[in-house]
């Protein structure tokens, strides 16, 4: 499989086990030592681990509890969204200093097309020196790969971790793909590693001499998207990176109302929505604010920080806190809405420091159902009377038919 395309100068750089690294700038006795960061209880969940911790078979999103058993003299430390986001911050001002086209993937990965920088400063250069600028000014190690495409140097990356930079010529996309493992390959989880493994399929190598229509017939259209990443083709562009400033909603009223029942269900909703699209976004924020306007059209908010999380827990009782400080019980209501800000990306679409195994999974699972039906398929028992009653109808109207 072949495609004519322009050269590109495509870099990666990805932040070193970023949370253990920021615990470690913190604190230095945890340097050299197994550290798992996440929830203190043995019910939580592990967010990052150290490579120490990684040579005892552990990893992220794995039950703190197995984690122990594998590696018991490790260091459980709790995580600190706020140093995680002020760290990133830091880097991500550093880098947007210095590249024409930055990307933010994540709270601790960046993209960078550096095309056409080559004829003036040399990208290899240029992409070391960058590496050791973060390095000087944040104490951060940071890793990078540079290559044609994104695919290639996401993949090199990881490959060069920790501490390291790669650089793979124009040409050697696939051959230096080849002998990598399937799981290596970027939207390879376990249930396609397990089917291709059942095909007999073991390394990028054999997967890139599957016949398309093989691979189509068995994946769909995500299967022509598996061939070409094993042949090394990634056309897709580095999007410049811009910051959404806050996520809200909020709702008028048909009548105002002094219904203090009605309308703290309507807070439970309202927060489960932009909860919802937190995760969705695959963000946290730092911030939670609850607006009023009552019926003299007179509008207060009220707002409170909170270590970073998209849980709806942790929102849902900021929003019940600031709306017993804010609310009149003298006033009619008219509007009332929910605000979150201070965004950050972050790979964890919910807060794996607090959450249990067991929340991380009823969350995966509600998320699911509403990606898939819609944001109201499911919601609490207090949430909106309207919204029951709108669903009871339909179910109603559903078997009159």
């Amino acid at each position: 499989m072949q495609v004519d395309i322009d050269r590109r100068f495509i870099a990666h750089f990805d932040l070193d086990s970023f949370f253990v690294s920021v615990a470690r700038l913190k604190d230095p006795k945890n340097i050299g030592i197994p550290v798992l960061i996440g929830g203190t209880s043995d019910r939580g969940v592990v967010a990052a681990c150290s490579y120490e911790a990684r040579a005892f078979g552990v990893h992220s999103a794995m039950p703190m509890k197995l984690a122990l058993r594998l590696c018991p003299h490790a260091k459980i430390v709790k995580g600190d969204y706020e140093e995680y986001s002020r760290y990133s911050r830091d880097v991500t001002d550093i880098i947007r200093e210095e590249v024409p086209v930055l990307e933010k993937a994540s709270i601790d990965e960046f993209y960078m097309d550096l095309t056409g920088m080559d004829k003036f400063f040399g990208c290899r250069k240029f992409t070391q020196e960058l590496k050791d600028k973060v390095q000087k000014q944040t104490g951060l190690p940071i890793s990078y790969a540079l290559a044609s495409n994104k695919l290639i140097s996401k993949v090199a990356t990881n490959e060069a971790k920790p501490n390291g930079q790669i650089e793979i010529d124009l040409g050697q996309e696939k051959p230096y793909l080849a002998p990598l493992k399937i799981e290596k390959m970027p939207g390879v989880g376990e249930k396609t590693s397990t089917l291709l493994r059942q095909m007999g399929v073991e390394t990028i190598k054999i997967l890139s001499e599957i016949p398309v229509p093989l691979l189509e017939s068995r994946f769909g259209k995500s299967g022509i998207e598996l061939s070409r990443k094993a042949n090394g083709i990634d056309l897709s562009p580095v999007i410049p990176y811009s910051e959404q400033k806050s996520i809200s909603k909020e709702e008028t009223f048909e009548s105002d109302t002094i219904d203090v029942h009605f309308l703290q269900s309507e807070l439970v909703r309202l927060s489960e929505n932009v909860a919802f699209q937190l995760r969705q976004q695959r963000k946290l924020c730092g911030c939670v604010a609850v607006k009023l306007r009552y019926s003299n059209f007179d509008t207060y908010t009220r707002q409170a920080m909170i270590a970073y999380s998209a849980s709806d827990e942790v929102i849902l009782r900021t929003v019940k806190e600031l709306f017993k400080k804010l609310y009149d019980k003298r006033l009619l209501v008219r509007l009332i809405g929910v605000r979150l800000s201070h965004l950050v990306n972050g790979h964890h679409q919910i807060d794996l420091f607090s959450e249990t195994e067991e929340s991380v999974r009823l969350y995966q699972a509600m998320d699911h159902i509403r990606t898939r039906f819609g944001d109201t398929a499911v919601f609490r028992a207090i949430s909106n009377v309207n919204n029951r009653k709108s669903i009871m109808s339909t179910l109603r109207q559903s078997s009159n038919r």
